[in-house]
């Protein structure tokens, strides 16, 4: 197995942490509704614990994990999309956008684990597989609270 290959694919979901933490403290920090306050925060968590794991797994490789965010793409204009709803304070349109940021990250394990097996062993498969389930029950809480708000 080559190390190189699997530091990349780890900072690819380091990567995308860094979006979603990022993201969510742009959300915290911009919404005066507590309860979603402390839901951003909870959100961000996720992220931070994965990014513990991975960038754990990433020194026992030798290697250095990213330290930077996606700046241009789908994953940026999201959190310019939340940015803009909070402004709003719209709950439906901030859900939304969240949903939309969480589907990325969604969507970015699953193209790691569809794809890049090759290069992960069994504790590193198990580790991602673990975080992409904590992503997804991310994902359903935001979907659940969004269709709570189109209500």
């Amino acid at each position: 197995m080559d190390n190189e290959e699997t530091i990349d694919v780890l900072n690819t979901l380091i990567t995308i942490n860094n979006d979603r933490i990022e993201g969510y403290e742009t959300a915290a920090n911009e919404t005066k509704e507590q309860d979603l306050k402390a839901f951003f925060n909870e959100l961000k968590q996720t992220s931070i614990y994965c990014n513990k794991e991975l960038s754990a797994e990433m020194t026992k490789l030798g290697g250095t994990a990213t330290e930077g965010t996606k700046t241009t793409g789908k994953f940026f204009r999201v959190w310019m999309d939340v940015k803009a709803a909070l402004t709003g304070n719209d709950r439906k349109a901030i859900l939304n956008s969240c949903e939309y940021g969480e589907d990325a990250a969604k969507e970015t394990y699953e193209e790691v684990l569809r794809n890049e097996l090759e290069y992960l062993n069994t504790d590193q498969l198990t580790m991602i597989k673990a975080q992409h389930t904590l992503l997804v029950a991310d994902h359903n809480k935001v979907k659940t609270l969004r269709d709570l708000a189109a209500e």
